[in-house]
């Protein structure tokens, strides 16, 4: 008997077990007290029983999410959550959405796992891209890729089934392609998974681990581009806003910049026309350069399950302390004052301010979503101000230093416009490309774009140049379309110069090196881009950005998709610089605005005719007016 019982205590806990062990971590050490009986309020009231099992379905998790019908994603986001509740034990994907399984989601998803977990946001990247993934069986066998690649374009057509996550089947219909360096990330592949079973004492259960290769895994774009989407829409949504206060961006125009952005952050992963599939080479370069952000909406979307809205926090109930397990919260809220909050919060600023964004022609809210993905949000969202406009203040230098160089915080520099082509149509556009070295390099597509749009973010307020440029180790470059790439400062200090007359191609340069005085022969020299370079002309007509993968200069070369060697000459059709600051920055600008307004006026004022000659010829000698030949007509 005693050698039974023996053996009873030290046999291995099963998979279902260590699920609800890191369950009930995740619930007392991520979650408040407050927070958990919200969670656990949120989930009675929207959860159904079967057997005795309570669980959330795909549509009430959509309908509590409020998740549009606009964006068709649903199905991709349920896919993704129901494998992230089977964590760390993909096998069991997808699991049934139960209480200690959405414990586990939310805390992944609002990256509240590090007070336990070991491993970043790559880790978390990794374990995300294999929620999304789509598992061809045929891949996994040796000596059968040609059959893999036709059996592949068939499901396209046919709608075959594959095997989502490497466990669950899904209507997947594409084909998988197999870039070169596919098995990178495999590495850190399951290193949240490893390390949660760490947590859990449970090293050993790791290596039974059935979870296909993930070189063997493709997300397929279309189902991408939908999440994207939904990462437009979320990225400025607030842990206690609806997001059906952004119901308006899901029409008419706003759903179609919100597919055409879209496609610009996913032509840095994949060539959109011709591949079906994203690796997790492509993924892990791509997000961990240019899309550090992406997935932070998802924190404030899941942190709605933290929130419940039947509590009534003003009246003060008494209740004991919790310790209890996830599977048995308090039945009371805690009393404490130090948990009570407001039930209402206050409404929230516009994200952009409303005669700003009326003004504005190239910031739009999908574009700030956008610049969020890898810009800090606090510094955007409710954060801008518009600065300069070239469509309201007019396209001259002299405009926009009146208009920005008083703003003494960061800022975003904006230019947007329309391919010029290989031969020039007008003597502006000949001027504009004589004054360029010969272009070597091809656009940056093959088919024509739309619009193209590049930026860069000024940390340092702006000031006029004259022998060398501002640097600031946090500068940015970056290109939003056609296709979404960043380009982060290196030592190198030539940045950013603003230039006049008489110096060699004036303007706006960003990535070059300075501008020199003319040359004395006569003998027109060309301007000298940098490897990855923004110049725009002084007549803020025409720019050119410069992207060579080499490398080298002040700007790094993109990753992923946006890589390579390429040029692109355009016209100018907006240009705008937006202030990120609040009412002090607005104010200290006020003030300097003030100044040089006052400073302007005593200078017009100058003494004359006042009863003192002497004073007021001296003072027209001094400035070469009269004297010597010069009379300088009558002083009567």
């Amino acid at each position: 008997m005693g050698q039974s019982q023996s053996q009873a205590d030290t046999r291995p806990a099963t998979a279902e077990e260590l699920s609800k062990q890191l369950a009930q971590k995740f619930a007392n050490r991520c979650f408040t007290p407050l927070e958990l009986y919200s969670f656990r309020d949120v989930f009675r009231s929207l959860a159904d029983t079967s057997d005795g099992i309570s669980y959330l379905k795909e549509d009430t998790l959509a309908r509590f999410l409020e998740i549009p019908d606009a964006l068709d994603v649903t199905p991709v986001l349920f896919q993704m959550v129901s494998y992230l509740g089977a964590f760390p034990f993909s096998a069991g994907a997808p699991a049934v959405l139960g209480f200690e399984e959405m414990i586990i989601v939310v805390v992944i998803l609002t990256e509240r796992y590090g007070k336990v977990l070991r491993g970043g946001a790559r880790a978390r990247n990794v374990l995300l891209y294999r929620s999304l993934t789509v598992y061809d069986r045929l891949q996994g066998k040796e000596g059968v890729a040609d059959k893999s690649e036709k059996e592949g374009d068939n499901a396209g057509v046919n709608g075959e089934e594959k095997v989502v996550n490497g466990n669950a089947k899904a209507q997947a219909g594409f084909a998988v392609d197999q870039p070169a360096n596919d098995e990178e990330g495999d590495d850190d592949d399951d290193g949240l998974a490893l390390s949660a079973l760490e947590s859990l004492d449970a090293n050993d259960v790791f290596k039974h681990s059935d979870a296909p290769p993930i070189s063997h895994c493709s997300i397929p774009v279309d189902n991408f581009r939908k999440i994207i989407m939904l990462l437009l829409l979320i990225a400025p949504l607030e842990a206690t806003q609806a997001l059906s206060d952004y119901s308006d961006r899901l029409s008419g125009d706003n759903l179609e910049q919100l597919g055409a952005t879209a496609d610009a952050i996913l032509s840095a992963f994949v060539n959109t026309e011709s591949d079906t599939g994203i690796k997790i080479h492509a993924w892990n370069t791509v997000i961990s350069a240019s899309l550090p952000n992406l997935f932070t909406g998802f924190s404030a979307l899941f942190s709605h399950f933290l929130f419940s809205k039947s509590l009534d926090l003003s009246k003060r109930k008494p209740s004991s302390p919790t310790t209890s397990p996830p599977t048995s919260p308090p039945s009371s809220p805690p009393s404490s004052p130090a948990l009570r909050r407001p039930t209402t919060p206050p409404p929230l600023p516009p994200l952009l301010p409303t005669a700003d964004a009326e003004e504005a022609e190239i910031l739009d809210l999908t574009l700030l979503s956008q610049l969020s993905f890898f810009l800090p949000p606090t510094t955007l969202f409710h954060r801008l101000r518009l600065l300069y406009s070239g469509g309201s203040a007019g396209f001259s230098m002299r405009s926009f230093e009146t208009r920005v160089f008083n703003w003494r915080a960061p800022s975003l520099l904006l230019v947007s416009g329309s391919r010029l082509p290989a031969i020039p149509e007008s003597s502006n556009e000949r001027a504009f490309a004589d004054s360029l070295p010969p272009k070597r390099l091809p656009d940056s597509t093959a088919t024509t774009p739309n619009r193209l749009v590049f930026g860069a973010y000024i940390p340092q307020p702006w000031q006029q140049t004259y022998k060398t440029c501002l640097s600031d180790p946090g500068t940015m470059l970056f290109q939003l379309a056609p296709t979404h790439t960043v380009h982060r400062s290196t030592i190198s200090t030539e940045q950013l110069s603003f230039t006049y007359p008489p110096l060699s191609h004036p303007g706006i340069a960003l990535g070059s090196s300075h501008p020199t005085s003319k040359s004395t022969s006569g003998t027109a020299v060309p301007a000298k881009l940098g490897p990855v370079s923004l110049h725009i002309d002084a007549s803020f007509e025409f720019g050119v950005f410069t992207h060579d993968s080499r490398g080298g200069g002040a700007f790094t070369p993109a990753e992923g998709r946006g890589g390579g060697d390429w040029q692109e000459r355009f016209s100018i059709e907006s240009l705008e610089v937006w202030g990120c600051g609040g009412e002090e920055e607005a104010e200290e600008q006020r003030k300097r605005w003030e100044w040089e307004e006052r400073e302007a006026e005593a200078r017009r004022r100058v003494n004359f005719g006042k009863g003192d000659r002497d004073a007021d010829r001296a003072l027209l000698e001094m400035a070469g007016i009269i004297g010597g030949d010069r009379s300088g007509g009558s002083m009567n």
